[in-house]
């Protein structure tokens, strides 16, 4: 169930800069703007090219991989 009808495009582009910062986990974009996981990766493949989204989405398991609490 993604909400994405309902956030202007301001808010998807901050949820788009948000993920793809290193630094903001799932849990503070869940906080801040609602969305689980799943609708995150939704929302960035929908607004990212497919190799971005690729891109991002390998940096994502290479982090977590390496780290305990990662996105």
């Amino acid at each position: 169930m993604m909400r994405q009808h309902t956030l202007d495009p301001a808010t998807i582009s901050e949820i788009v800069e948000m993920a793809l910062s290193d630094k903001v986990s799932f849990d503070e974009i869940r906080a801040q703007h609602g969305l689980a996981p799943d609708q995150v990766q939704a929302l960035m493949r929908r607004n990212l090219k497919p190799g971005s989204y690729r891109a991002w989405r390998r940096r994502v398991r290479q982090f977590s991989d390496r780290r305990e609490r990662y996105k």
